[in-house]
């Protein structure tokens, strides 16, 4: 089966293609930049130069594929905006991959996203749903809510630093995922004719507030965290600013999004039955304990060493000074 995966040098997208590759799919990656996804091209991956928001570069793209993995979104730093990617960009997929006659078409939206309308990230990736299952694409929609990933920059990393650890509102427990588990359950649908036309969550075995969180970084790395609470409306006030200037509307839009995080509903879903239908074992997902525990182990004794080594230094040094030679 060949493969075209879109949002491939993300976060997610990363591990997508990892997986598919390493199952023996032939993957075709659109990218806009052939420089910064030269790693894709290392690992086996085919790179085509395209963009979602350029509809006549798609035809190209998806000549001779047989399934899209849409893994795109837009990223704050981005030049275009939310509605262009989302919205716009994902049309112009679903539309030109409904003339290329692809077989399946995997999308990657968010958990609970018809609950939060005001959100525009939720909202777009709602209508995108309801596009895609309305495109006679033969579709299967997957509802991630957070990735394990994104926590070390947001706890570990402070915690290890001495650095502030921003917590806001009243924090809603989310049940993060590692991307590479989320990446089986793409690569699993293609395979499983069980979840064809269907939408289903993809999250963690249980919700983790940011305290918990916090108490977990503090435990596995033995250091006290330095937490820093930002109210609801400073938060509210910052979006509302941002929002002022047409090249900080992602920042706004990203904001928006955090409300629901700082909201204190859970953001989680029963799992069992979906393990059920992917044909996966969910004792072979990564918990964030596991997560976090490899992650302090890996850091601390890198640290250890790096502390061996000036040290180490340190006494050669010492010993030149007293042992001059002549």
């Amino acid at each position: 089966m060949n493969l075209l995966i879109v949002g491939a040098t993300g976060t997610l997208g990363r591990q997508i293609t990892r997986r598919a590759l390493d199952e023996g799919y032939k993957v075709r990656c659109l990218v806009r930049s052939v420089k910064k996804a030269g790693f894709l091209k290392e690992w086996g991956a085919e790179l085509v130069t395209g963009d979602l928001c350029a509809p006549e570069t798609l035809p190209s793209a998806l000549e001779g594929i047989d399934a899209v993995i849409d893994a795109a979104t837009t990223r704050a730093t981005d030049s275009l905006n939310i509605k262009q990617v989302d919205w716009e960009g994902n049309v112009n997929l679903i539309q030109a991959a409904k003339t290329a006659n692809v077989k399946r078409f995997i999308f990657f939206s968010i958990l609970d996203a018809e609950k939060y309308p005001e959100v525009p990230l939720m909202e777009l990736k709602r209508c995108a749903e309801l596009f895609l299952a309305e495109s006679g694409l033969n579709y299967t929609i997957l509802r991630p809510c957070g990735f394990l990933q994104g926590l070390i920059g947001q706890y570990a990393i402070p915690v290890l630093e001495g650095q502030s650890v921003w917590v806001m509102g009243e924090t809603s427990p989310t049940a993060y995922m590692d991307t590479q588990d989320v990446a089986k359950f793409a690569i699993q649908a293609l395979k499983v004719p069980e979840t064809e036309n269907k939408t289903f969550p993809v999250v963690g075995s249980r919700a983790w507030g940011a305290y918990e969180i916090i108490r977990l970084c503090e435990r596995l790395s033995g250091r006290d965290a330095k937490i820093t609470r930002m109210p609801i409306g400073l938060m509210r006030t910052v979006r509302r600013i941002t929002r002022f200037f047409q090249w900080t509307w992602n920042i706004s839009d990203r904001l928006a999004f955090a409300e629901v995080v700082s909201a204190g509903k859970p953001l989680t879903a029963q799992m069992d039955e979906v393990y059920t239908t992917f044909k996966l074992d969910p004792s072979e997902t990564t918990t964030l304990e596991a997560y976090m525990q490899d992650y302090f182990s890996r850091i601390l004794k890198k640290l250890k060493e790096l502390d061996y080594e000036k040290s180490k230094g340190k006494k050669k040094t010492d010993q030149k000074r007293t042992y001059p030679r002549f």
